[in-house]
């Protein structure tokens, strides 16, 4: 534990960063970094949350002025790029790869896929869906990873604090209150930065890994329901 200049003992906790130790320092700006690399992919993902919410709205809007299948492709495809955009695409197309001209009613009629083309579809459904969830959750588990670490960063400063602060008591020969306060305190300064940083990590991984789960069971209905309409227009 350093002193101030002057020889006077830090009393506020700006005054007890300023005269820590440089191990304490170390953690500090460990623990800084670590929050505001989770603050920043807390600021990422409410964005492309609040995004996905707005993509959403205006892809469903399409989807319920279009009776046909075909003429809701078409005005979809005229929408920005969104995860509901790409499922329908890739169903349209593969649709397409095994009946051509089917959607546009140019091909033959009464004609239905096979149970094994059918499983096919739905797998590429189901591929699509995973590949929209995986991007979707990308950086959250670096939520995950600041608020686990946060605090053993805080532990391990706190330890460091305490063996300096009982290091300068030896070396002194003093162990009263006085002496032993402002080395302890230093320590807990650790403590409260890890878990500074891990708090809202922790949080914001909760409601992140929720939203996507959310974001998940509603592309798949999404699959089911258009499977669904294919079917009702005779083209499955």
């Amino acid at each position: 534990m350093m002193l101030l200049q002057g020889g006077a003992v830090p009393m506020t906790w700006v005054e007890l960063i300023s005269a820590s130790s440089i191990e304490t320092r170390v953690v500090l700006v460990l623990c800084l970094l670590f929050s505001l690399a989770s603050w920043w992919v807390i600021g990422l993902k409410w964005w492309q949350f609040r995004r996905l919410n707005r993509q959403a709205e205006r892809f469903f809007n399409v989807m319920e002025a279009n009776t046909r299948l075909h003429g809701a492709y078409q005005a979809v495809m005229k929408l920005p790029p969104s995860p509901y955009q790409r499922l329908f695409r890739e169903a349209v197309h593969f649709y397409e790869e095994l009946r051509p001209g089917a959607l546009r009613n140019e091909g033959p009629r009464g004609e239905t896929l096979a149970a094994t083309q059918l499983e096919a579809m739905k797998m590429v459904l189901g591929k699509e869906v995973a590949a929209e969830r995986d991007l979707l959750g990308h950086y959250i588990p670096w939520l995950a990873t600041v608020g686990s670490v946060g605090p053993l960063l805080g532990l391990l400063g706190t330890t460091l604090g305490i063996i300096s602060a009982f290091t300068g008591i030896a070396a002194k020969g003093s162990g009263n209150l006085g002496a032993v306060a402002p080395g302890v305190a230093e320590a807990l300064v650790a403590t409260f930065a890890g878990l500074a940083a891990a708090i809202p990590a922790v949080m914001a991984y909760n409601l992140f890994v929720n939203r996507v789960r959310l974001f998940t069971g509603e592309l798949e209905g999404f699959a089911n329901e258009l499977i669904g309409s294919m079917a009702r227009e005779g083209l499955l």
